[in-house]
């Protein structure tokens, strides 16, 4: 076992990062950057070169390298740059084997070609690596299979197919041709919605994934940066019998979650990764994703509701929510198991909020009870906040843009329904709390708010349950006219505590999941 970082690695695959650059310099800059990173090796794009001597460029490049070199000459037919004459342009990548290249990346269109032409004059270290990049979809298991043994055929020594997600189930059929390879294999999947493919090809016996050096220069879509792979997803640690969860949901990118889970899982040294999960239709992924492995996922917008419908048996409180945001895959028999924390998590920081703001002792009761509790949004996080300020006495209105899901809602509860461009009108009374439990004013869109600032007047406290920012228009605007703010952060944490113990059976690291979410 390899020992990179001070820290043992649980799983042989390789972290390799692509550098692009248009001079010979700058590749050489890059080559130490990746190698302070900690890069296993290094992918040189040679048709990324402006000017390129081939004889003397690969010679500096080989001996200048730190690490091992990978040397790839994409055509333009293959997704590259090269757009010269191909006679050429795999002559240089045998002068490459031959001045002393780890390995090369053929495609497979002339692969066959290409490999019968070395025949034995293949230097003994370096392996061929035959390349098929699918920038549609990606094609069924069995057309998988065959396109494995047709790499196979033409003598590659590692077979690499790279496929594009359409949908997450996707990557499913690149782990199942992974996992039962004999062969060394790369199966990546491009695009947000194949992410899991380059962190998860460890546990499924990839042979390498690419990272990036820094965010947003990548050379294909949806490379995560080394540094997230390596401290965020913690790569080196993850291996057959790591348990993944993750955060469903669309848009799901933002989302902090994988920064609190994973950093608390390698603390508690608990074997399991926590991964973003753009999932499109909820009940499809749960399906082909059945297997015990997958064992828990947090759920958010827009897929709470469904979720109630997805799971063999769902918490009785979060039937009455009718809103789950906690799956759990029971390990005895891969049953769901469906509840919610939302609601625990936003309630008990609106109430801290109350208590600090009027020096109330939390012996009296609720500081909730009999106050009027206006809530925005008639989704997943809605019905929770509705649902759990009814539970602690409160009289509960309802907002929306559509006031029949509004109605609905207050129906279900017991209480009042509002059009949110009535919102700002209402004034029964002073002192009101406002949650909003809509996605208005998260990140890109920070210049929005559900309500005008003139209108927070009447209110006492002011609860954002978004949290991408830390403080929204709404709180900063709420704050200037003198209420009370609660952010998104402290029902984030709040429902992440129970999360975490569901997941892992452990207490949660409170002081921990402060710290980590205090950083951003």
């Amino acid at each position: 076992m390899d020992v990179n970082g001070g820290e043992m690695r649980k799983n042989p695959t390789l972290i390799c990062a692509p550098l692009m650059a248009d001079s010979i310099d700058k590749m050489v800059t890059l080559m130490a950057k990746a190698k302070a990173t900690t890069a296993d090796l290094v992918e040189i794009r040679l048709d990324s070169l402006k000017n390129f001597n081939p004889f003397e460029d690969l010679n500096v490049l080989i001996k200048q390298s730190p690490l091992p070199t990978l040397f790839t000459y994409r055509p333009v037919w293959e997704g590259g740059q090269y757009d010269g004459d191909e006679k050429k342009r795999l002559d240089v990548l045998r002068l490459a084997m031959e001045l002393g290249a780890d390995y090369i990346d053929v495609e497979l269109k002339v692969a066959h070609e290409f490999i019968k032409s070395i025949g034995g004059k293949k230097p003994e270290k370096i392996k061929v690596i035959v390349s098929s990049h699918n920038y549609q979809s990606t094609p069924s298991v069995v057309e998988l299979g065959n396109l494995v043994v047709k790499i196979q055929s033409t003598g590659a020594d590692i077979v690499k197919i790279a496929t594009t997600a359409i949908d997450i189930t996707d990557v499913a059929r690149i782990f199942q041709i992974t996992v039962h390879s004999q062969v060394p294999i790369i199966g990546l999947v491009m695009g947000e919605r194949g992410l899991i493919s380059r962190i998860l090809c460890t546990k499924f016996g990839g042979y390498l994934t690419f990272g990036t050096l820094e965010g947003g220069v990548v050379s294909a879509p949806g490379q995560p940066t080394i540094n997230d792979l390596l401290n965020l997803y913690n790569f080196r640690q993850l291996g057959p019998d790591t348990k993944v969860y993750g955060i469903i949901g669309k848009p799901v990118g933002h989302s902090k979650s994988p920064m609190l889970y994973n950093e608390a899982f390698k603390s508690a040294g608990f074997n399991g990764v926590f991964v973003h999960l753009l999932v499109d239709d909820l009940e499809m992924f749960l399906q082909t994703y059945s297997s015990t492995d997958f064992a828990g996922f947090s759920c958010t917008i827009p897929h709470k509701e469904t979720a109630v419908k997805c799971c063999d048996e769902v918490d009785p409180v979060a039937k009455s929510i009718g809103a789950v945001n906690c799956i759990i895959r029971r390990q005895s028999d891969g049953k769901l198991f469906g509840c919610n924390t939302d609601y625990i998590g936003a309630i008990s920081a609106i109430e801290d909020g109350l208590q600090a703001g009027y020096n109330m002792s939390s012996a009296a009761g609720s500081p909730l009870a009999g106050k009027l509790f206006v809530v925005i949004g008639a989704g997943g996080a809605g019905k929770a906040l509705a649902y759990g300020a009814k539970q602690k006495g409160a009289r509960v209105v309802i907002a929306n843009r559509t006031y029949e899901r509004a109605r609905e809602l207050a129906d279900v509860i017991g209480g009042d329904a509002l059009s949110l461009d009535d919102l700002a009108r209402f004034h029964p009374e002073d002192g009101m709390i406002l949650a909003n439990t809509t996605s208005i004013g998260m990140q890109p869109n920070i210049d929005q708010t559900p309500m005008p600032k003139d209108a927070l007047k009447y209110y006492s406290l002011v609860f954002d349950a978004v949290y991408t920012p830390k403080i929204t228009r709404l709180l900063r605007e709420a704050k200037e006219t003198g209420a009370t703010i609660v952010s998104g952060l402290e029902m984030f944490i709040g429902q992440a505590y129970e999360q975490f113990e569901r997941f892992t059976g452990l207490p949660a690291p409170k002081e921990q999941f402060r710290r980590t979410m205090s950083k951003y």
